[in-house]
């Protein structure tokens, strides 16, 4: 399983179909507190750092940008129907879509584990 990570805090991993699924990171949930509402976004192509994903929590709204330029292949309704799933299992089940990026190269560009680790240490 090969996972990069943004500066946002969004993990994007590399599926066996060249697919990447994207969500947020552990400590991105744990910053929102508890996720009441998710709107997904349209199956459809977006630049980097477009806003697609909306998301409330009981302490503020915020939004999830597009990690690269990409087209967006599938949502996960889940987390609409049970935005609690973004907390409980956000590297997992808890995901928000997934794309098929413009450039595939766009994704090794990415922090790696270390790279997101050095990052959060160095920010926090």
């Amino acid at each position: 399983m090969k996972l990069r990570f943004t500066h946002d805090h969004e993990w994007l991993r590399l599926e066996e179909t060249g697919e990447i699924t994207v969500g947020i990171t552990n400590f991105a949930q744990e910053a929102l507190g508890d996720v009441v509402f998710v709107q997904l976004p349209d199956l459809s192509s977006f630049e980097a750092g477009a806003e697609v994903v909306v998301l409330e929590s009981v302490k503020a709204a915020s939004n999830i940008t597009m990690p690269i330029a990409a087209e967006i292949v599938a949502v996960n309704p889940a987390v609409s129907e049970e935005p609690e799933l973004v907390n409980a299992s956000p590297m997992d089940s808890g995901w928000f879509f997934r794309i098929r990026p413009h450039d595939k190269s766009a994704f090794n560009q990415l922090m790696d584990q270390d790279g997101y680790e050095q990052y959060l240490a160095e920010n926090s």
